[in-house]
């Protein structure tokens, strides 16, 4: 089993009981503003926020960040970030660490906030197939992103009944534990546990009267920041990461 549909199936894991959620009755049933204020997640240390405009299947998401693991090997920490569906509409606590790391990774997390419904990506497809795919990820310690895209009938729905969570993952491992740090991803055993947890989480509601002032709202240059690009295999706080210029496709039965 390839180490990449291993990744892409653990965290998308998630691509979930989709079929529990009922089809949209009708595309325009989550029309509204939503946002949420991204708590930091693992003692990241970081802050965030995110809002969401939806007219019928069109959804406009801006969201910012600051704060999180600048850099991977001298290039901008990729951070995968999602719209989770299918769980219980909240962010994990330290509660959930259920093997006392210190650290709630994904798999922790998922009871919480579920699995993934839609991937925030910087550009093309923004399904829960590319929800590990870095070279679609914001990067860096700080980034403005904004996009507008079809979304698909189940994030929609998760919207609408309040049940939607925005998760960014990728923790700097010098803000961990030793033990956290030696610690490999429960996803992806090659890869250290700070590469796969979450580090920013909050439970998207409808937008308060007034709306949430939100970041600069561009994707301008994100595409162009050569996200772990050349194929390169990275090193990350003594663990091997291979991130490398590959796309991570979610391929639940493979992954299983």
């Amino acid at each position: 089993m390839r180490t990449s549909l291993r990744l892409a199936g653990a965290m998308a894991a998630a691509a979930l009981p989709l079929a529990m959620f009922p089809a949209a009755a009708q595309a325009d049933h989550a029309n509204g503003e939503y946002s949420s204020r991204l708590d930091p997640q693992n003692g990241s240390g970081g802050s965030g926020m995110v809002t969401v405009s939806i007219d019928g299947d069109q959804a406009t998401v801006n969201l910012n960040y600051d704060g999180l693991a600048e850099q991977f090997d001298g290039g901008p920490f990729p951070h995968v970030q999602h719209i989770h569906i299918g769980g219980q509409g909240t962010c994990p606590t330290p509660a959930d660490d259920e093997n006392g790391d210190g650290v709630v990774s994904t798999p922790e997390g998922q009871a919480s906030y579920g699995g993934i419904g839609t991937t925030l990506s910087t550009k093309g497809s923004t399904g829960p197939e590319e929800g590990t795919n870095i070279q679609l990820a914001p990067g860096g310690g700080s980034a403005d992103y904004s996009r507008t895209f079809t979304m698909n009938d189940d994030t929609l729905d998760a919207l609408a009944n309040g049940s939607g969570v925005v998760v960014v993952h990728g923790l700097d491992p010098s803000t961990l534990s030793q033990e956290a740090q030696n610690a490999k991803s429960p996803l992806v055993p090659e890869l250290p546990l700070a590469a796969t947890a979450p580090a920013l989480c909050g439970s998207i509601a409808t937008m308060p009267s007034g709306g949430v002032a939100t970041g600069s709202g561009s994707t301008s240059g994100m595409e162009d920041l050569g996200l772990l690009g050349g194929g390169a295999a990275l090193v990350l706080g003594g663990g091997a990461l291979y991130a490398a210029n590959r796309r991570f496709r979610t391929d639940a039965v493979e992954a299983r």
